[in-house]
């Protein structure tokens, strides 16, 4: 459904630091970096597509984050999930909504939400039922119950 998504940045050399970081905590390979571009673009391994891009606006104007808009990063699990979500706020992300259930998705939907370093607005996200006394006990410990929606 989807071929790739491209976000835009201000700041190449510190977009692909922190979303390297994020990228490694999914399992995801890079699959080219232009610094002379300047972009960037990471998949799964093995896989063509979906792309996600990074890089500086093509019209050459400054990068900004829309209102609304959101991308969703699957996870293949939720150790994964709270992995990438650390892995954002260490390289400059800011936290949009701890890891944890969001059970008014739907009754296995773990998720994390940031903004990376040009406001851009992410989730990591994984779907798969596990034994949630013990993932909601993982998420108590490190103070992390999310049980609302996250923030708009």
């Amino acid at each position: 459904m989807i071929s790739h998504t491209y976000l835009g940045v201000t700041d190449f050399p510190r977009a692909l630091h922190f979303y390297g970081a994020v990228m490694e905590a999914l399992g995801l390979q890079l699959k080219f970096a232009d610094a002379a571009r300047p972009w960037a673009g990471w998949m799964q391994p093995g896989q063509a597509r979906p792309l996600f891009l990074i890089g500086a606006p093509f019209n050459g104007e400054q990068a900004t984050s829309g209102n609304g808009q959101m991308v969703a990063l699957l996870a293949p699990s939720r150790e994964a999930v709270r992995r990438a979500h650390a892995s954002a706020l260490a390289h400059g992300g800011v936290c949009e909504g701890a890891p944890g259930l969001r059970p008014h998705y739907h009754p296995h939907y773990y998720g994390a939400y940031f903004r990376d370093p040009d406001g851009n607005k992410l989730a990591v996200v994984c779907h798969d039922a596990v034994d949630e006394a013990v993932d909601n006990a993982v998420d108590h410990a490190h103070g992390e119950a999310a049980l609302t929606p996250p923030p708009p």
